[in-house]
């Protein structure tokens, strides 16, 4: 029985990734964030033994040092991600969220197998429909906070996290009630973000290819000086100079040409068509990470209002 501390999760994980039509998080980000989710439960594990070594009681350990400890720790990769923009949508943070939380939940029942393996079955059905779910759901909720707010809000979004884990640790309900609002809540609420979010993610890239498109027929027309990206260009002549100006320029024909393909490999995603790879994209990819190169950090900011959505860069990397 104990294989249902595990199954659940894992399931409701697998569920999210079904209901994402875009598929924007890859496989292999989705399996390294389950193990660092795995590497946040060992890291809390041996801090919050520290903790009860330095005379911090079992009572406010469990109830509440732990659980800030907890969150902080499954937090700060998504902070990292959203941070280095790599994640794009409310879809795409709700599903790395809810990935770090598998793999600290899969982690967690994994020791808990170990210390107590004569268990009733009662406790597996628990701690997996229950507290397992609950870590997912809650670092889920987090990064689409964090997300929707921005960064200067992950704090607000550590607190709601924290405060929905502690409130399921201090059995307000029986552990067995809290199971159940788990199981009947976090679902529907998820499903409800996605068809937002999806909607949303439709509309954006729609839009965004008509700008794209409209951006590089403008400067493949030589009226580029004249449009508002262009007068914003020339503004910047007093801080560079025109060989940094010039590259400038560059990047943000060779980003919109990747922002262009990247919705055009979105759109053929949620057609159900076959993708078939561009072998001048990698070479594409390097002529931008060199240009980026020599504009620098100072050029990178300076072209930040010109530069949509650079998450989707990485889609193609």
């Amino acid at each position: 029985m104990s294989i249902l501390g595990f199954l659940p999760v894992s399931l409701f994980l697998l569920s999210l990734l079904y209901l994402d039509s875009f598929k924007l998080v890859r496989l292999r980000t989705i399996v390294a964030l389950i193990v660092v989710g795995c590497l946040a439960a060992a890291a809390s594990l041996l801090i919050n033994y520290w903790l009860l070594r330095v005379g911090v009681g079992r009572y406010l350990l469990t109830r509440f040092y732990a659980r800030v400890v907890e969150e902080i720790l499954k937090s700060l990769p998504i902070l990292v991600m959203l941070r280095t923009r790599r994640i794009g949508f409310l879809i795409d943070a709700a599903i790395c969220g809810f990935a770090v939380g598998t793999g600290f939940a899969l982690t967690e029942n994994l020791y808990f197998v170990s210390t107590l393996a004569a268990a009733p079955p009662a406790l597996w059905v628990v701690r997996g429909f229950g507290t397992a779910v609950m870590h997912g759901g809650t670092t889920a909720i987090m990064a689409m906070i964090t997300k929707a707010l921005g960064d200067r809000w992950a704090a607000a979004g550590i607190a709601v996290a924290f405060a929905l884990h502690s409130l399921f640790n201090h059995f307000v309900l029986s552990p067995a009630m809290s199971t159940l609002v788990i199981i009947l809540v976090l679902p529907p609420l998820m499903v409800l973000v996605f068809a937002q979010s999806e909607r949303y993610v439709r509309q954006w890239v729609g839009t965004g290819f008509d700008l794209d498109a409209e951006l590089l027929k403008i400067m493949q027309s030589g009226e580029f000086a004249q449009s508002g990206a262009g007068r914003y260009l020339q503004s910047l002549r007093d801080h560079f100079d025109g060989a940094v100006l010039a590259d400038m320029l560059c990047y943000l024909r060779l980003q919109s040409e990747l922002s262009l393909r990247v919705k055009g490999v979105m759109m053929l995603r949620e057609s159900g068509f076959p993708i078939k790879k561009d072998p001048e994209v990698p070479e594409k990819l390097t002529e931008l990470r060199y240009l980026r190169g020599n504009i620098g950090k100072t050029g990178e900011l300076a072209l930040a209002p010109l530069l949509r959505d650079v998450w989707q860069l990485h889609m193609l990397e």
